[in-house]
């Protein structure tokens, strides 16, 4: 278990860490056969399946509510598996999945951020032994690289999130500015406007801990580089160097930006640009049912992200996932919830609730042709192009957390390539750990 050990010490887990129960049962005797005869026709045995989610929501019981909903559902049509549910926060989530591995008290069905540890100790059922053909065939294609580890495909796209900028364009009118930016010649250009026209935060620049390697890696893709050249990290390649001193000489250095991005969170710029502060920013697509509900008086645009020399080819992509476990034997009831699951319908309420872009083909046919997501139709046309993080490498759960941690100190006083030169020894590091 050296590989996942070294995937728990990037999350400081403890092997003292308590497991704490946020709903459902354990009852074995539950998992015991009832009365095959009263199951449908190719209905699995009867049995009972443990399932473990993340909370996305803000603690007002929402999450625990969609998954009650899609169990109730579930047992309609297969009433002798029962599903028993545990909604845990998404900031302890990883520490307490830790735990239950180590206590090898494994769920039946995991959805969290990262599948790639589990993979490389033997842990999951590749997807073509818990879903039917059809229900994998509906998934976005984009998603499939970043799910697939050495040609088998183990991660399972639950959620997801592209990027654009996003602009005020009622500040941009008081700058003279009638277009969004196309290239990074023109969002220093179109600072600098907005800054002569006494806006605050001309560019938002969240390269704080919370999510340095999102924000970054949009610059990256913007200049042709990326975390991985083939299987290679290649964090300090030329490419990269070059984007992250631009960032820095451009916004930082000129007082484009807000002061010490480098410390700055993605929710503390988005709350600025909420109120009026902030000219653009690379956005999120949640942002846009935030300004809908809470700041209808915001006026915006989006627009693809500007590149070095244009727009953007591709987008940061990022993913969430389920995952099945093999442990306890469960695979055809696993298949059965799962195939529900990622049905059409309750995809499509899960996405539309949390103003995600889907993960599945049908739905995302069925959201862009309603005219209410048309403030998120942008995020989700983006999803056939975007670029993933490595996900499907145990390296990067080490890795990720270096580069939230170091990236800020490049625009902070430290040189950007000495600080990717370090993370590249990090990265490097991961990667030979990994294979001892």
């Amino acid at each position: 278990m050296k590989r996942h050990q070294m995937a728990l010490a990037a999350t400081g887990l403890s092997a003292a860490l308590l497991l704490s129960a946020c709903g459902g049962s354990d009852d074995k005797d539950d998992d015991k056969a009832s009365s095959p005869s009263d199951a449908p026709a190719g209905a699995p045995k009867d049995g009972t399946i443990k399932l473990v989610v993340a909370d996305y929501g803000s603690g007002d019981g929402s999450q625990q509510k969609y998954w009650d909903g899609v169990i109730q559902s579930f047992n309609a049509k297969v009433p002798g598996v029962k599903v028993n549910l545990q909604v845990i926060n998404w900031d302890d989530i990883d520490k307490q999945v830790a735990t239950m591995i180590q206590n090898n008290d494994m769920p039946d069905l995991l959805q969290t951020g990262g599948y790639a540890d589990k993979v490389v100790d033997d842990l999951l059922y590749p997807v073509d032994e818990v879903m039917s053909s059809a229900t994998k065939a509906d998934f976005v294609d984009s998603f499939t690289p970043a799910a697939t580890v050495k040609g088998k495909q183990y991660g399972i796209p639950f959620t997801s999130s592209t990027r654009q900028l996003i602009y005020n364009t009622d500040l941009f009118a008081k700058a003279g500015l009638t277009e969004p930016p196309k290239t990074w010649d023109e969002v220093k250009s179109f600072s600098e406007k907005l800054k002569n026209a006494g806006v605050k935060v001309p560019y938002g620049l969240p390269l704080g801990k919370e999510e340095a390697q999102g924000e970054f890696m949009n610059w990256m893709l913007g200049n042709g580089g990326g975390y991985k050249t083939g299987d290679k990290y290649t964090v300090n390649s030329p490419a990269n160097v070059e984007a992250l001193n631009w960032v820095n000489d451009n916004l930082v250095k000129t007082g484009l930006t807000e002061s010490n991005p480098g410390t700055k969170s993605r929710k503390d710029v988005f709350t600025d640009f909420y109120g009026g502060n902030v000219g653009m920013l690379n956005s999120h697509p949640t942002m846009i049912a935030t300004l809908k509900k809470d700041y209808p008086n915001v006026k915006y645009a989006t627009a693809v992200i500007p590149g070095k020399t244009g727009p953007q080819a591709d987008t940061l992509g990022v993913c969430d996932w389920m995952m099945a476990f093999k442990k306890n034997g469960h695979k055809d009831q696993i298949k059965a919830f799962l195939d529900h699951a990622f049905s059409t319908d309750q995809q499509l309420k899960f996405q539309e609730q949390y103003s995600f872009p889907p993960v599945t083909k049908s739905v995302m046919a069925k959201m862009t042709a309603n005219p209410a997501n048309a403030g998120l139709k942008p995020y989700i046309d983006l999803l056939p192009k975007a670029k993933f993080y490595p996900l499907n490498d145990v390296a990067w759960d080490v890795i990720s957390p270096k580069i939230k941690e170091q990236l800020g100190s490049a625009v902070s006083g430290q040189s950007p390539k000495d600080v990717l030169d370090q993370l590249q020894k990090e990265a490097e590091s991961a990667v030979s750990q990994q294979k001892s």
